[in-house]
């Protein structure tokens, strides 16, 4: 048959995509009161301000159940599972777990994307076209690991109040949340989210996020992509001017970060992503 790559749906994949390379989702989830809500399943209108609404990773069951059904469809090939980075889900550890669980040996591999969004799709795109074209394990395995150690991600967000509120930013940030004044630009770092720097304006920050990208990108051909929660005015003008400014640019994704992430991240967050030399 051939290698089946596997992520979790904070990936943000356009669907048409995922169905095209053959890629399977797990949903993580989104609680709301008494509700668990299946990212990319269940229908439900989210107050992303509000500071009871949580999140929580796949469980290894979930995952488990999922890497069987790669494993039965890859025909014993393989199963590459690229996930949202370690540092910032548990849903990474439960892969590791389910794993454990099963009796394929070294044929399910798992790749910490050290991203979110897409900065992890992107490596399963690089991960799920090795495979569609018929490589081995080792080489669909290394496409992934390799995309993800070349990737940037960069995020202008309106406070930081709800990253650190859930964990995903260090406190010592405090004070770019709390100065209503500037915006930060956020920048992950080996999987950990970390301040970047801050900007007088929104206008400003997009422009030293354009300029960050531009700079990753080096002039070899980049895939970019560019995420936004409810500005996706400012995302498709912010795609624009990088379709213009990266040498090359190999390929470029616009899309809305996914309930998981939103809830972190708040309306108005607007993400650039960028694998120097492609994921194709």
């Amino acid at each position: 048959m051939a290698v089946v790559v596997v992520t979790d749906s904070s990936a943000s994949l356009p669907a048409g995509l995922v169905a095209e390379l053959g890629v399977l989702a797990v949903p993580l989830h989104v609680l709301v009161d008494d509700r668990e809500i299946r990212e990319g399943i269940d229908d439900c209108d989210i107050d992303y301000g509000s500071s009871t609404v949580t999140t929580s990773g796949a469980s290894p069951g979930d995952l488990k159940a999922v890497y069987e059904r790669a494993w039965e469809l890859s025909e014993g090939d393989g199963v590459v599972a690229v996930h949202i980075s370690r540092q910032l889900s548990g849903t990474w550890e439960a892969g590791r777990q389910a794993i454990r669980d099963m009796d394929a040996g070294d044929r399910v591999r798992l790749v910490d994307s050290l991203s979110a969004g897409l900065g992890t799709g992107l490596p399963v795109l690089a991960a799920a076209r090795r495979a569609r074209g018929g490589a081995v394990l080792d080489v669909v395995y290394d496409a992934a690991v390799a995309a993800a150690a070349r990737g940037r991600a960069f995020i202008v967000v309106n406070r930081t109040e709800q990253l650190r509120r859930g964990g995903r930013l260090s406190t010592a940030a405090a004070f770019f949340g709390t100065e209503l004044v500037t915006k930060p630009i956020l920048q992950i770092v080996e999987g950990r989210l970390e301040l970047r720097e801050k900007a007088r304006t929104r206008s400003k920050a997009f422009a030293k996020l354009i300029a960050a990208v531009v700079d990753a990108a080096g002039e070899d051909g980049a895939a970019v992509a560019v995420q936004h929660l409810g500005a996706e005015e400012s995302a498709n003008t912010i795609a624009a001017q990088l379709r213009d400014l990266i040498p090359g640019i190999r390929e470029l994704i616009v899309a809305e970060f996914g309930p998981t992430l939103g809830v972190h991240l708040g309306m108005g967050a607007v993400g650039a992503l960028v694998v120097p030399g492609g994921c194709g």
